[in-house]
């Protein structure tokens, strides 16, 4: 967003009203996180939490932890509640069969030069790839070679 003098005047005109940061985003058509970047950048004053409130929109004082001193050199003690042991329940052991190994068969390549086109769905009976001879340097027989191998069109032609 470009600041300008007036967009900057109205800012610090609704941050002294007192509206929220994301109030002031919506009232300028601009996001919340622009507001506070720029109410930082101006060192304008502080806002009060907006979840610390008491029942006059005041914002409460945040509560100090309660110390007590300790005497030098006694460091406290952790006492934990005694608890009577319970009795560990007896199970029965249970004779689990181990998994089944899972087999992956896919079908092997005879030629070293093997098409490499999947042909229907792999984990389903009846998958299988082409096999047919592959072009050289290329994974893929000739006729998918000219599925899978597309030219990128140019943009610009869609354009006209």
């Amino acid at each position: 967003m470009d600041w300008t003098v007036e967009a900057i005047e109205r800012l610090r005109a609704l941050w002294a009203e007192g509206h929220s940061t994301a109030e002031i985003g919506r009232r300028m058509g601009i996001s919340k996180n622009a507001v506070v970047g720029k109410a930082h950048r101006l060192n304008l004053p502080a806002r009060p939490s907006p979840i610390r409130r008491d029942a006059n929109g005041e914002a409460l004082p945040r509560p100090q932890p309660v110390r007590t001193p300790r005497p030098a050199g006694v460091v406290p003690r952790l006492t934990l509640p005694q608890v009577a042991p319970s009795p560990a329940p007896v199970l029965a052991p249970v004779a689990v069969p181990p998994p089944a190994p899972v087999v992956r068969s896919f079908p092997r390549f005879s030629p070293a030069r093997a098409c490499c086109w999947p042909i229907g769905e792999p984990g389903q009976p009846g998958f299988r790839f082409c096999a047919a001879e592959a072009l050289t340097g290329k994974p893929y027989c000739p006729e998918h070679a000219a599925v899978a191998y597309v030219k990128a069109r140019d943009r610009r032609e869609d354009a006209a």
